[in-house]
């Protein structure tokens, strides 16, 4: 493993029946990297996010984090990720703070002594500590991906793994995530890996693209490069362009 490697994704495959959902993919994220996965609907970019966080398992290949195999050793190798699959879920008819408080007694890398700071420090992180007490169900859809970034963060985690993030937010709800997102790899050093459609946010925050295309890696690399790659077309138009070719 290169040390400065937080992801590793190695030959990965998975199938469903005779069907395909990813092939033979492998690509690696570094430390600090703010990385944007992209694709079209089916491409596959969920299922791999579900086996980076142990939800699945791969059909081939392997996923490392900080050079533990997810597969052989799950526990030890999620302890530093945090992670929004899909949409994040709370119980709605409890406070924010004491669905953060469930969630931290669950996690290992939070001490019993630690919960109550951790659960604070996450609220404050993320610019929910005034609204801590409501009820979820009181909530914006903004406000509960910040709440889902504020359980992500309860574990001291080195890698955190977005799924969609910014679906239904309205422009306000991006701009916060985007600063939100930015302030944690800047201040903090935490790698992100963002899944999004919305490819002039991911242009605006991230270092690093992967592209896939019908379960296949079909580009990687930073966004400088993209941009070069692109050209005066610009990276939507380039982006079209390989998903149809």
């Amino acid at each position: 493993m290169n040390e400065t490697n937080v992801l590793e994704v190695l030959n990965v495959s998975k199938k469903a029946g005779a069907r395909t959902l990813v092939d033979h993919v492998s690509f690696s994220i570094q430390a600090g990297d703010v990385c944007g996965f992209v694709g079209p609907n089916g491409a596959g970019k969920t299922t791999l996010i579900r086996m980076m966080t142990g939800l699945i398992k791969p059909g081939g290949g392997s996923i490392r984090i900080d050079g533990t195999d997810v597969g052989r050793e799950r526990v030890k190798a999620l302890s530093r990720v945090g992670a929004i699959v899909e949409s994040p879920i709370f119980f709605p008819y409890m406070s924010g703070r004491d669905n953060l408080l469930n969630l931290a007694r669950l996690h290992p890398n939070v001490p019993g002594t630690e919960r109550k700071a951790r659960v604070e420090e996450a609220l404050s992180i993320v610019g929910l500590s005034e609204r801590g007490s409501d009820k979820v169900k009181t909530y914006s859809l903004g406000m509960k991906q910040r709440l889902g970034i504020a359980q992500a963060l309860l574990g001291d985690p080195r890698l955190i793994i977005l799924d969609e993030p910014a679906n239904g937010l309205d422009p306000m709800g991006i701009r916060e995530l985007r600063q939100l997102i930015q302030r944690l790899n800047q201040e903090r050093g935490i790698t992100f890996l963002v899944s999004s459609h919305l490819l002039d946010e991911l242009q605006r925050i991230c270092s690093r693209f992967v592209i896939i295309k019908e379960g296949k890696l079909v580009w990687e690399g930073t966004s400088r490069e993209w941009q070069e790659a692109a050209g005066a077309k610009g990276i939507e138009e380039h982006f079209v362009e390989m998903m149809t070719s």
